[in-house]
């Protein structure tokens, strides 16, 4: 099934726009707005009659409608999933501004089709000198300085080839692709440091790195994931290869990720899925595939210290795999940078609060979302009291960094913030969201408020600037 995900809301920014129509000196006049006290005209009224609308249909119609030569107030990103681009919707309108061809030719517009220029960008995308000029993008990610938008870039992923692109804001024009050296295919990007620094991108599947072969007998033993940091020149406007680095995570199943601002600067978080590493083959009495990747009641949350990270690069402590920097499991440990932490099983979204004090991870498979405590964690740490898994990785104790769960409803899946503190949350088989109230360092005072209920089941939900430092409120789609 084909899915349109969305994310992010950037509040248009408009110097001055002009507009002048022929006809000599005929001027138009301007409509002059409704008089509150006068209330609807009788010919709206009566429209609204013969349509059976009430009065919550009358508002919500009203409080989306923007007249044609009206702007918006704010820009929506949309992944466009099999058509390979991103669409530029306004809100509260929802019409459609733009189709930004990103990985496939897109006739109309002259991309890819004898323009030089951008059959470069797309010849970048190549793996092993095979074209490749289709996408599957997901999660659209715009530029930030402080934590907050500054709308300058857009970037954007290709799970099926492992790619991601880079979109200038002053045209909407792709600038850039790059191929991951490591990994076949991916779905954790892109996500973006406070100061896009750095654009993270997680693997999804494991694979021998390098894009090697083995025998999936050899599962464990020679597949790998990686978290991808992605170095951004905000100057050039370009990401810069030779100066990214990746971090190896074992074969467990990465899914979304989130970067830490202000109190968790520094850090990142990834959701996994798979921790049985299951690989299938009923037929050779293994578990069905679904089941066999859905046993463990927990899964687990990478964290990871990006920070420090650069500087182990730096100190010369990567192997090079493929032409990317690699930093292996064993001196991850060692340095500090790799821990996990358990989670409720097939999370399918990890979303930092606006304070960067908590984080909120959504498991399709359980009713609750968890709220970890990024000072839990960094205690946990210190304190040194862990186990380890199968690689050697640190797992923390979860009653040690959980702070709170709370009850919303059947397959939660993504999370968003409002300017009042307070979080929504999708919930996939609810068909719902769900509005509950964040706590701060009492347990007890996260609840949840109240749902929504809409006629189709939700994925990916976004408010305005509901990932940022300063959420806005006003909308969510």
């Amino acid at each position: 099934m084909r899915r349109i995900f969305v994310v992010l809301l950037v509040v248009v920014m408009v110097a001055s726009i002009a507009a002048a129509c022929g006809g000599g000196d005929k001027e138009t006049p301007t409509p002059e707005a409704v008089n509150v006290e006068g209330g609807l005209p009788a010919s709206a009224m009566e429209i609204a009659s013969a349509r059976g609308l009430t009065p919550d249909d009358i508002n919500a119609a009203l409080k989306t409608f923007v007249p044609s030569g009206k702007m918006d107030e704010y820009m929506l990103f949309l992944s466009g999933g099999h058509s390979g681009n991103v669409i530029a919707v306004g809100v509260p309108s929802m019409r459609i501004m733009k189709n930004i061809a990103v990985f496939t030719p897109e006739s109309w517009q002259g991309y890819g089709y004898g323009s030089k220029e951008s059959e470069e960008i797309l010849d970048a995308g190549n793996v092993n000198g095979v074209k490749i000029r289709m996408g599957d993008t997901h999660h659209p990610a715009l530029s930030e300085t402080g934590g907050d938008y500054d709308g300058q870039y857009l970037f954007i992923n290709d799970k099926s080839s492992a790619r991601v692109a880079v979109i200038d804001l002053r045209d909407f024009e792709t600038k850039q692709i790059v191929k991951d050296p490591l990994l076949i295919s991916q779905h954790g990007s892109t996500f973006v440091t406070p100061n896009t620094d750095y654009v993270i991108q997680a693997s999804q599947y494991g694979t021998p790195l390098g894009w090697d072969y083995a025998p999936i007998s050899e599962y464990k033993e020679k597949y790998r994931g990686t978290i991808t940091m992605w170095k951004f020149d905000r100057e050039k406007g370009r990401i810069i290869p030779e100066e990214s680095f990746a971090i190896e995570v074992p074969p467990y199943w990465q899914d979304l990720c989130d970067a830490g601002k202000l109190a968790s600067d520094g850090w990142g978080f990834c959701n996994s899925f798979n921790s049985e590493l299951a690989t299938g083959g009923v037929e050779e009495g293994n578990p069905p595939f679904e089941a066999g990747v859905s046993q463990r009641d927990t899964d687990y949350l990478h964290i990871f210290n990006w920070k420090k990270a650069a500087e182990v690069v730096a100190a010369g402590k990567a192997e090079t795999i493929n032409g990317m920097q690699v930093i292996r499991i064993p001196t991850a440990v060692e340095e500090g940078v790799l821990f996990l932490a358990p989670e409720p099983k097939s999370p399918h979204g990890v979303d930092v609060t606006p304070d960067g004090k908590y984080m909120v991870v959504a498991g399709k498979l359980d009713p609750h979302v968890t709220i970890y405590a990024m000072d839990k964690i960094q205690k946990a740490i210190d304190a040194g009291k862990w186990t380890t898994d199968d690689f050697g990785i640190p797992v923390l104790n979860f009653d040690d960094v959980m702070m709170a769960q709370v009850e919303l409803g059947l397959g939660p899946l993504h999370t968003q913030f409002d300017d009042k503190g307070n979080a929504y949350t999708s919930l996939f088989l609810d068909s719902a969201v769900a509005r509950w109230k964040l706590g701060g360092d009492d347990p007890a005072a996260y609840q949840l408020l109240d749902k929504l209920s809409v006629q189709y089941n939700i994925g990916h939900i976004s408010a305005a600037e509901g990932d940022t430092v300063s959420p806005d409120g006003k909308y969510l789609v």
